[in-house]
């Protein structure tokens, strides 16, 4: 399963990027999992879930699932967003899935957002 952080925002904005981070050591599995459902965030897909997942981003951008669990971690994080109704969600969705080698447009990112709702991803 994906590490647990937790971020904080500042201001009213709920999808600026996060100032720093902390982790909280010694929480049971259960504790994780409770705070990631209370803040909007899926858990980490597996299987075919997974597999399903993966599939539909790669027809919106191939490369953006060239580093697999960054692209689970970006589309847990973006269904934070859109489950606290945050503002700007295209652009934070292409944000959130640009890393290393992988530019993703706003055009991308609402797209994945579109896609993330349709797969039913984001319900906790």
């Amino acid at each position: 399963m994906a590490a647990l952080t937790l971020t904080a925002c500042s201001g009213t904005d709920t999808d600026a990027k996060p100032k720093g981070s902390a982790s909280k050591p010694g929480l049971t599995q259960q504790e994780k999992d409770e705070l990631l459902k209370d803040a909007g965030i899926p858990p980490e897909p597996t299987g075919a879930d997974r597999a399903e997942l993966l599939s539909a981003l790669a027809e919106i951008n191939p490369d953006i699932v060239k580093h697999e669990d960054k692209a689970i971690g970006a589309a847990q994080n973006q269904c934070g967003a859109i489950n606290r109704d945050g503002s700007r969600l295209d652009h934070w969705a292409a944000e959130r899935f640009t890393y290393r080698d992988v530019t993703t447009t706003e055009a991308q990112g609402k797209r994945i957002n579109q896609t993330l709702r349709r797969l039913g991803f984001c319900k906790v």
